[in-house]
């Protein structure tokens, strides 16, 4: 399966640079993964196309002040770290720019509070940095650190919350899950009321999301991993809702990865850990029935992910619709539904 088989052509005009407000009142563009056929819709009708006993997915992950802009003990020269994942106490993994001059044993200072030690390097042109800091690292890194925004997108936010969910709970992500992001506490509450069950996992969104294919054979290309966790309450109302015939909606391709990893035989198990997981057409979905997604880039994973729950000849002339309808792509933009 070729790179370019997952191509389109996108007018740098429709790449979202501010979101919508109210977050619901964005488009959404539902397709029919069976037949192929396409509704244009807004995000609060979404309501009328879940029944009672339907269980939406979200990923409660809550993005961190990922971007460090420090100095070099040494030289003085300016170094971007950009964090990825916590290792472990106050080790992480990053991305250091410039990184040929951020070798092993390399010091770089941030405040008279806060410094980092390159302490080895990683197999995907990373680093791990050790931490040294006077105080609550979690509160200097809020004040230190910058919200890091995808690099298409050139406007500053004047409210660091607009680039959270609404239910934004577990901090760890570089990135936002963004189709969650058209969510209003309002909304939720409408779904509720209609008998439609909230479950919430949690994905911790890396470099794997985001990573570029770089094979030409995309069946060669490996992802970096990633942190999930599903606890025994999400996992019994998921379970519940397969067993009594529900659908389990996800909302976002972060949560189609969780839940499919954590599923073994038709169950979703209580589990935390890591998952690499690549999903591309020929995959057998084992949990999810639906999807709530955001419009990708092209030749990305994530992409992939949803031409394997929807076939990738409809996924493509769906997005070539939505190119000719001018919806808004990627972090800020519209949505789309698979059902």
């Amino acid at each position: 399966m070729l790179l370019s088989d997952f191509d389109y052509f996108l007018p740098e005009e429709l790449i979202a640079q501010c979101p919508c407000e109210p977050r619901d009142h964005s488009r959404l563009l539902v397709l029919d993964k069976n037949t192929g056929t396409t509704s244009h819709q807004h995000f609060y009708d979404l309501l009328g196309y879940l029944n009672a006993g339907d269980t939406l997915v979200f990923n409660d992950t809550r993005v961190i002040p990922a971007r460090l802009i420090g100095s070099k003990n040494e030289t003085g020269g300016k170094v971007e770290v950009f964090l990825l994942n916590r290792k472990s106490g106050d080790e992480w993994e990053a991305l250091v720019k410039p990184g040929k001059k951020a070798r092993v044993g390399a010091i770089i200072n941030f405040s008279d509070e806060l410094s980092c030690e390159i302490v080895d390097n990683t197999d995907f042109g990373g680093r791990i940095v050790r931490f040294k800091f006077n105080g609550v690292f979690e509160e200097i890194l809020d004040a230190l650190g910058q919200t890091p925004l995808p690099p298409y997108i050139r406007e500053e936010l004047a409210d660091k919350e607009r680039y959270q969910t609404v239910y934004a709970r577990e901090r760890g992500s570089a990135a936002a899950p963004t189709a969650g992001l058209h969510f209003t506490k309002e909304l939720m509450e409408k779904i509720k009321n209609k008998g439609v069950n909230l479950a919430f996992v949690t994905l911790h969104v890396g470099l794997g999301t985001f990573r570029p294919v770089n094979t030409d054979d995309i069946t060669n290309h490996v992802m970096h991993r990633e942190y999930y966790s599903v606890s025994p309450e999400a996992a019994d109302i998921i379970n519940k809702t397969k067993k009594q015939g529900g659908r389990v909606i996800a909302i976002g391709t972060t949560a189609i990865r969780t839940l499919e990893t954590a599923t073994t035989n038709g169950i979703l198990l209580a589990k935390s850990g890591w998952t690499e997981i690549f999903i591309y057409p020929g995959y057998q979905f084992k949990m999810i029935d639906a999807a709530v997604t955001n419009f990708h880039l092209p030749k990305s994973t994530l992409l992939m992910l949803i031409s394997a729950l929807a076939g990738q000849e409809s996924v493509l002339s769906t997005y070539r619709e939505a190119v000719a309808e001018k919806y808004r792509f990627f972090s800020f933009g519209d949505a789309m539904l698979i059902i």
